[in-house]
């Protein structure tokens, strides 16, 4: 009974200051919400960032044709070279790549359906290429090992690619022609990225050997010249030194010193995700400064507001304490007063970033960027802040009250 007289005087005390209450409540709901909603923002970008390079591919890397110096050391009498076949069955045998791809690309072939025509990118590719890129498949099936050995002229097609040559038509089983070429469309690969920042949507893939023979690179000297070349380390963990294997092949097969840096054209996603994740954990720490400086601000608020009360009530604490209340009943009382302004507080911050959260999911989807989402870690981390702040805002002040004397106390004015 002790326990809810004093509960009830605490609500009623804070009723009785609506608006200072209010205000002390709107600061640590609006730390709390900001920590939590910075936090999801980053987050968001992250998993964003993280989703696009899986749509390439899980640990994929890139080697494109480079320029390479004539005479060493000296750039400026430097030569093209073309990444070739046999590029690409050396990189096979490197201990730390797991496996490999070559891609034979053109832009200036034009596909033309019995319902409409456009120019995308063809690619000739081998079967196991989609084990290399993440190339997911809506309809039919993918190129096999018999589509390559004997020469067929089938493909498939991507998702853009489906819509501008059979707007609103099943296109598996149907035939495209390339410059003149008919192909069957065995397949169609489901969309891949957001928006329009994937040219994978609209390419043509045709097996690597259909390529070769009938679309190979214009004006190269090499007759087994390829576009690039696609790579997967061993593990995640060994792509530097999958990245090293792949250089000094290729400078032993163009005859230059593979410790030149400015020979090679690649792109390792690997590193390329971890830069990211560096970047963007600098950024939850900022963030999450930032959001527990307000969070503190609140806090330290609440502390003043308490101390405010305590000098107010110096004649309420003193008559109390003269009809019999002991320092532990008048303490818990203060106490009482500044957690339950940090608890309810601090849930309605909660609350308030959920909400926003969840508009944020039901809007429309940015290229790079997830909706927010309440992270178990920034949660514990609000909690944990919370309980702090509730604490010193209470005990401090609840001391102070408690340790004045009756007699001191009423003689306030």
């Amino acid at each position: 009974m002790l326990f809810f007289e004093t509960l009830r005087q605490m609500l009623a005390s804070l009723w009785a200051h609506k608006l200072r209450s209010f205000l002390t409540m709107f600061g640590i709901a609006w730390g709390v919400g900001s920590l939590l909603l910075l936090i999801g923002l980053g987050e968001g970008f992250r998993s964003g960032n993280r989703r696009a390079l899986n749509s390439l591919g899980e640990d994929i890397m890139f080697v494109f044709p480079g320029r390479a110096p004539a005479v060493a050391g000296n750039m400026s009498s430097g030569r093209n070279y073309r990444l070739t076949y046999r590029d690409y069955s050396d990189i096979l045998g490197a201990p730390h790549v797991r496996t490999a791809a070559p891609v034979l690309s053109r832009l200036d072939i034009r596909e033309v359906s019995e319902y409409s025509n456009t120019n995308g990118e063809v690619s000739g590719v081998s079967p196991h290429y989609n084990t290399v890129r993440y190339l997911p498949l809506a309809t039919g099936r993918w190129l096999n090992d018999g589509d390559e050995g004997q020469k067929r002229f089938v493909a498939v097609i991507g998702d853009e690619m489906l819509k501008n040559l059979f707007p609103g038509r099943p296109a598996v089983g149907n035939t495209i022609l390339l410059n003149g070429l008919s192909f069957e469309v065995i397949g169609v690969v489901k969309r891949v990225g957001q928006g329009d920042d994937n040219s994978t949507n609209n390419r043509v893939f045709l097996p690597y050997s259909v390529m070769r023979e009938f679309f190979p690179l214009v004006g190269e000297e090499e007759q087994d010249a390829v576009s690039f070349i696609n790579y997967r380390p061993r593990v995640r963990g060994e792509h530097l030194l999958a990245r090293q294997e792949v250089r000094q092949i290729i400078a032993r097969n163009h005859s230059f010193d593979w410790h030149n840096e400015d020979a090679f054209e690649d792109w390792d996603t690997v590193r390329s995700a971890e830069m990211i994740g560096k970047v963007f954990d600098a950024m939850d720490v900022f963030l999450g400064g930032v959001g527990l400086v307000t969070l503190a601000l609140g806090a330290i608020g609440i502390i003043n507001i308490m101390m405010v009360a305590v000098t107010d009530r110096t004649r309420e604490i003193g008559l109390r304490k003269a009809l019999g209340a002991t320092n532990r009943i008048i303490m818990l009382q203060f106490f009482l007063e500044g957690a339950f302004l940090t608890l309810v507080s601090g849930g309605i911050g909660m609350a308030g970033a959920a909400a926003l959260m969840a508009i944020l999911h039901a809007a429309p989807s940015t290229p790079g960027f997830d909706p927010p989402t309440m992270s178990l870690l920034s949660a514990a981390v609000a909690i944990t802040s919370l309980a702090i702040a509730g604490i010193v805002a209470g005990i401090y002040p609840a001391r102070i009250a408690a340790l004045l004397q009756p007699v001191e106390a009423m003689r306030q004015e």
